[in-house]
């Protein structure tokens, strides 16, 4: 399976095997998502399957954790009492590096501060049985496709870009740390039998145009719920044109759009990097079963787009959203019209969606052209690696020096900026500016904690170019610069070897087996830590309707898993659960006074912040609920955003829609995520109403709940809300949470 775990082996016998018998049983084509999904059934013969309906018992073949979602995670799994873990694992430093200075400073510093997390993570790892990859070995879904995925592989991650691997052919699916827990404890684990999107890809990619363009596009045609339920499968003559490496960008950036994951085909391409990275023998079996690692002809989508890769223009998407998208042609005059601001501040390229060697290859083939005509950025310009083998590769093959020289600071191989771990220090917040990324995510306030940062993503090479230019007045596929000599000239398409011409370099080794014999390795937890906290189980249902519940806060618009549980300076709290409670839903506009963190105390009736707020009712007993909009808790898959508010005293999430990785993340700590039977029922519902659950004593699968609005006035209206329960989720509610009925089952 990896070069890491000899005794690991990959399974295609058992998956041909599975696939054979769910095909028997189905008796039609399968598309490649179903192959790979169906193959890793807990019980293929019996397994009852409907697109978009059944629920699936699947066993994954591996997990892996970042370290920001991996405490809670292994605080969970400490709490099952478990002796090891039942699949292989990873555990992967990469969130707790703050972009200040650049690499190998910001590396020492993370080093020292987060010194008590890194020791936990480490000594838990050696404790369970889970490999650590020590900080600055590169960010988690880098190393994942340099070392663990290959085509067929069914994959969990407790990171939302997870789905990177799909451009190693696997099904790599983003979770919350709850999930992985029973995948590590060896409990099938649960999944929605998702729908399936066919994108068909024709021509192919040239010029300007990169892999990223393609998954700009696809977000600016679903939005970012229109993927949701659904895998993604690309498929069609263009996915030859696009590099594995391309491929990878394409499914990482899928998140974006809410699908549950994203994958191609096995092909030459996938091939090729395999052999590169020391996989050969990998590439080597999956031709063997190659019929299984592509679709079948006929297969039937949900769903279908088609994208001309030969038309297809270089794009750029925001601000505030990864699905506001523009040609690159268009996007200044859009800015100028909309009253964005067009100088770009910082040009930022890197991040696990554009950190591979073709990327940094193509930026630095843009760069090399300004230099020669004695230019450098007008903007700041950041270079983050995705491993510390690209780090190393980059620095061997002279790329590293020449985005140096084009004026770019060289950061440590971590996620930095991309999720707000930025010391940004040239503008003051509340400052109207722009900044240019190749990451995948660009939601208000995510990269600077500035809620007036207009951040927009594109590819590394139009960022670069971009950078250079200073303005996203600037198309490089028409206009032109002036060099030192006063001479206009215009930028080449750039060009760069999708793999590097010599072996890669490995760099510093960063990992660290587990032991054999772990009887003797301790993990200590401090009582005094304001890093870390052991959990206390969460209480079980008391077997009533919930009765008078308290508004904590009615949401207006879009309300993100940044905006619940916000990341940056916070990532620190993440192993303590009371601590980090302190930044619950700030970020949340509330609909009463159109502001954020302010919120009014139904008791003292005095505006005050969320976190506070919950806290008091909590004190006092008060049983809260939160309403909220469309796509609730889309963006991360951190399960904090689900954590707290039970923490705090939360029993229900009301919305219009919820996007799937928080919506089960709320069911596995025991929280009601409920949904408007009719939407326009949201607006029946004030923050000075009570309301009143009924109908859980015969709580049932597809049965809805009633729900009954009391208003201050006196008066009463009564509504609908649906859920998405199944047998096993509903018993997950009556203990209190997933894990304490892990422990009843154990029992």
């Amino acid at each position: 399976m990896s070069h890491f775990e000899p005794n690991e082996y990959i399974r295609y016998d058992l998956l041909e095997k599975n696939i054979n018998i769910v095909r028997k049983r189905l008796n039609r084509p399968l598309t490649l998502s179903e192959k790979i999904v169906y193959g890793h059934l807990d019980d293929p013969a019996n397994q009852e399957i409907e697109r978009g309906k059944t629920y699936l018992r699947l066993r994954p073949d591996r997990v892996a954790m970042q370290d920001a979602t991996a405490q809670m995670a292994m605080l969970q799994f400490i709490s099952s009492g478990l002796p090891r873990v039942a699949v292989p694992s990873t555990i992967h430093c990469d969130h707790l590096i703050e972009a200040q200075l650049g690499g190998e400073k910001d590396l020492r510093r993370a080093k020292d501060i987060n010194q008590e997390v890194y020791n936990f993570l480490a000594t838990a790892g050696a404790k369970y049985g889970v490999g650590f990859w020590r900080p600055g070995s590169g960010i988690i879904h880098q190393i994942i496709l340099e070392n663990y995925a290959y085509p067929g592989v069914l994959l969990i991650g407790t990171d939302s870009h997870t789905p990177n691997g799909g451009g190693l052919g696997g099904i790599c699916i983003g979770v919350g740390g709850a999930d992985a827990v029973d995948v590590m404890a060896g409990i099938p684990w649960e999944l929605k039998c998702p729908k399936v999107i066919g994108v068909k890809l024709t021509g192919s990619l040239s010029g300007w145009t990169s892999p990223k363009d393609v998954i700009l596009k696809v977000a600016g045609i679903l939005t970012v719920k229109g993927g949701t339920g659904a895998i993604v499968e690309y498929h069609g003559p263009g996915v030859d044109s696009i590099s594995c490496t391309g491929m990878a960008t394409i499914c990482n950036m899928g998140a974006e759009i809410g699908a549950t994951t994203s994958v191609f085909p096995y092909n030459h391409r996938m091939k090729k990097y395999l052999s590169k990275t020391g996989r050969a023998d990998i590439a080597n079996l999956a031709d063997e079963f190659k019929d299984h690692l592509v679709p079948d002809s006929g297969c039937h989508y949900d769903q279908l787009i088609e994208i001309n890769l030969s038309e297809l223009k270089p794009h750029i998407n925001g601000p505030f959203t990864p699905d506001l998208a523009h040609p690159v042609a268009e996007v200044g005059s859009v800015a100028e019209k909309e009253g964005w601001p067009l100088d770009i501040r910082v040009g930022l390229i890197g991040s696990c969606t554009n950190s591979s060697y073709e990327d940094m290859g193509r930026s630095a083939a843009v760069a090399k052209q300004a230099l020669a005509h004695g230019l450098q950025c007008k903007s700041q310009f950041t270079i983050t690696p995705g491993s510390e083998q690209i780090r190393a590769t980059i620095e061997r093959d002279g790329y590293a020096q020449i985005l140096r020289d084009v004026g770019g600071v060289v950061l440590a191989n971590a996620c930095g900026p991309c999720i707000g771990q930025w010391d940004r220090k040239d503008i003051k917040k509340g400052e109207k500016n722009t900044i240019v990324t190749s990451y995948n995510r660009n939601f208000t306030g995510r990269n600077d904690a500035n809620p007036e940062t207009h951040a927009f993503v594109t590819s590394p090479e139009i960022v670069t170019a971009l950078a250079i230019a200073g303005t996203l007045k600037f198309n490089p596929e028409t206009d032109f610069l002036t060099g030192k000599d006063g001479k206009k000239f215009k930028l080449e398409a750039p060009d760069a070897d999708e793999l590097p011409r010599a072996e890669f370099d490995p760099g510093q080794d960063t990992y660290q087996h587990p032991p054999k014999d772990s009887s003797g390795q301790q993990v200590d937890v401090s009582p005094t830590s304001q890093r870390l906290q052991l959990l206390e189980p969460f209480d079980k249902w008391d077997g009533r309707d919930l009765e008078d519940l308290q508004i904590l806060i009615k949401v207006k618009g879009k309300c993100t898993t940044d905006h619940i549980s916000a990341a940056g300076p916070w990532l620190k709290f993440r192993g303590h659960l009371d601590n980090i409670s302190n930044n619950l839903l700030i970020g949340a506009i509330n609909v009463e006074n159109g502001k954020a963190n302010s919120v009014r105390n139904a008791i003292t009736q005095e505006f005050g912040p969320v976190p506070d707020t919950a806290r008091y009712y909590k004190k006092h007993g008060i049983r809260w609920v939160v309403i909220g909009d469309e796509n609730y808790g889309e963006g991360s898959s951190r399960e904090h955003a689900a954590l707290e508010p039970r923490h705090l005293g939360g029993r229900a999430i009301i919305t219009k829609s919820f996007a799937r990785i928080h919506e089960t993340n709320l069911k596995k700590q025991g929280l009601l995520p409920l949904t408007f039977a009719d939407p326009a029922d949201y607006n029946k519902i004030h923050p000075v109403d009570k309301l009143t659950i009924k109908g859980l004593k015969d709580f049932a699968p597809g049965k809805p709940l009633t729900c009954i609005i009391k208003h201050p006035n006196g008066t009463q209206e009564t509504i609908l809300l649906n859920h998405t329960f199944n047998e096993t989720q509903i018993e997950w509610f009556r203990a209190g949470s997933a894990l304490n009925r892990m422990k009843e089952l154990q029992k």
